[in-house]
This record gives C-alpha cells, structure tokens and sequence, in this order.
C-alpha cells in the first residue's frame, strides 16, 4: 500500500483566501519511506503571508517572492500524490487547502475516502490526549527538539515517525526484517516448556515492621477492607 506523509504551511487560516506557500511530502510503501520526498515552497500569488502565521513558519512574503506559483508546480504535486493515500495529522486543514488550491486551477478535488487523519487516528488510541504533533512525539519517544519552527518537510517526517508508531510498524518490522530469524522465532513459540515446582520457597521479602505497619492499616479501614477477603475472611 502506498502512502504520502504530508504537510502544508500557508499564509493564514483560511483556504477560500489564504494560500499554500509550502508542501512537505514522503512516500511510504507498506509502512516504510521508499526514500523518495517532495518538497516545495510556493509562490501565494499576491497573497501576503498573516503575522500570526509567520510567527509559527518563518517563512516571510520576500523569501517567496521567486518562487514558482501553484499552478506552475500542481501537476508535480498531483503526479506525486497519484495511487496513494494522504495522511495528514488534522488534515481538514490541509486537505481543504490542498482543494482550494486545486479548485482555483480546475482540478478535481481529493476524494476524501483515500485521506487518513492522523489526529483523528491519535484521539482514538489515546482519548485523553494531548494529541498534538509535539505531543505525540513525546509519547513515542521521537526526537522533535530540532522543531523550533514549523516547517512543511521536518513535520513530515515527525508525523511519518508518529503515524509508523501509532500503527506498530517499527514493532512489526523488527521480527519481518530476516526470514531465517522469522522462522526461528516461529520455531521457538512451538517449543513446549515444562515448568517444575520450585525446590524452595523464596525468602519473605517484607520486615516484621512492615507486616505490623500493615495490619493497623487494615485495621484502620475496617471490615470493607479487600485484604480481609483475599486472606479468606468475609
């Protein structure tokens, strides 16, 4: 299965009159990069670049000045997108620039029965959040401290490392990645393994003082108390 990891910046929040003014993308077959990534920065046509927004990219209206415009750079994106599925982490936003962006030229939208919202993904496995990009690289344990900004192509790659993670992948691969170790692992589960009882007791582990410690405890909380049914009490 092919899939393209992608991300947007703009000049605003608004895609009936903001612009794309940059698109990071990389391709995934069957959960793993092919290598292959496609990035660009876009001309907005006129469109000046919102203070807010430059706060969170960078990116200002001069450095995107020489830069192709959408309509000169659509038929790449769209070639390269071609078969796959988009994934996006909030990706109404991206994707409904992405359309407006396509709309305004005469392309077709996307159909969205081929796009996969990662966050939408993200707040199923972990409904009580925080779901956000940073968030979740915290909680996979993916280095984002080179993020000081957003940018189109670093959040690419951050979200292809979420995305593979929320999905297993890397877990899988590693028993995929040899077939001869595949089969031995196959192997090894088949093996049948006879646990005989342990010649000796283990040694108590707790002190006189944290047995008596424990029984005021329980003494205290009375005969609602859990331990009194687990010693068989009523």
């Amino acid at each position: 299965m092919r899939e393209i990891v992608f991300d947007t910046e703009t000049t605003g929040l608004d895609n009936k009159t903001d612009r794309i003014i940059e698109i990071g993308c990389i391709e995934l077959e069957n959960q793993f990069p092919t290598g292959r990534t496609l990035h660009l920065f876009i001309n907005p046509d006129g469109r000046k670049v919102h203070p807010d927004a430059l706060a969170v990219h960078g990116i200002t209206d001069a450095f995107l000045a020489d830069k192709p415009l959408f309509s000169e750079v659509a038929e790449q994106i769209a070639a390269f997108f071609e078969g796959a599925r988009y994934v996006a982490h909030n990706a109404t936003f991206d994707m409904g620039f992405l359309n407006s962006e396509y709309q305004r030229i005469g392309l077709p939208a996307v159909a969205p029965d081929v796009v996969i919202d990662t966050l939408s993904l993200a707040r199923r496995r972990h409904p009580m959040g925080p779901n956000s990009l940073d968030a979740l690289c915290r909680r996979y344990g993916i280095d984002n401290s080179h993020r000081t900004r957003h940018g189109a192509l670093l959040d690419a790659e951050l979200l292809m490392d979420v995305y593979i993670e929320m999905l297993g992948g890397r877990q899988a691969a590693l028993g995929l990645s040899n077939s001869d170790d595949a089969a031995e692992a196959r192997n090894r589960s088949d093996e049948i393994v006879e646990i005989g009882e342990r010649p000796r007791a283990l040694p108590q582990r707790l002190t006189n003082a944290e047995r008596q410690a424990h029984a005021v405890l329980i003494d205290r909380i009375g005969a609602k108390a859990l331990w009194h049914k687990l010693a068989g009490g009523n």
